[in-house]
């Protein structure tokens, strides 16, 4: 987790501060811990991470992408639509915003929930984007591609939950 180097100030009344410090004894967390973890949920805040990771990984992109298809695979269906809800990818390349926009695609069709829609604010790739070089295999890549990669000119051989 990121350093805590940065104040937020909010006005409350007397009423609301005894309230939330009361509720914050109660959850055994000072009162700092208890509004964040309020304000952002432990898997929103995990899902801001794995996109942070993304953003800042280098060569290791795929390692991340694989949290990232782990993260995902373990949400329920309500955990799954607060933790994506607020996807901020704009940090990441076009590849990658098209990338992660189909897995994410991909789980809210499993999870049987409406894809958040800053998905659909994600342009798909002009050109068509095939994760192995060779030619020979852009046929099988073409037809074995999930539904949400090939929408956005991403053609891999597994989606969100396979391994390969």
């Amino acid at each position: 987790m990121a350093a805590k180097s940065h104040y937020l100030q909010i006005r409350i009344s007397l009423q609301e501060k005894a309230l939330i410090r009361r509720l914050a004894e109660r959850a055994g967390q000072d009162v700092s811990s208890y509004v964040r973890s309020r304000a952002l949920p432990l898997h929103e805040r995990e899902f801001h991470e794995i996109l942070r990771s993304l953003a800042d990984q280098g060569e290791e992109q795929s390692f991340v992408l694989a949290e990232l298809n782990d993260f995902l695979c373990g949400l329920a269906p309500l955990q799954f639509s607060s933790a994506v809800q607020r996807g901020d990818v704009a940090d990441l390349s076009p590849l990658l915003q098209n990338y992660v926009s189909a897995m994410v695609e991909q789980a809210a069709g499993r999870n049987d929930v409406p894809a958040p829609s800053w998905t659909s604010r994600v342009p798909p790739l002009e050109r068509p984007h095939f994760v192995v070089p060779f030619a020979s295999l852009r046929p099988h890549l073409l037809s074995s591609a999930p539904v949400p990669f090939k929408r956005r000119n991403i053609f891999v051989d597994s989606g969100v939950g396979d391994r390969v």
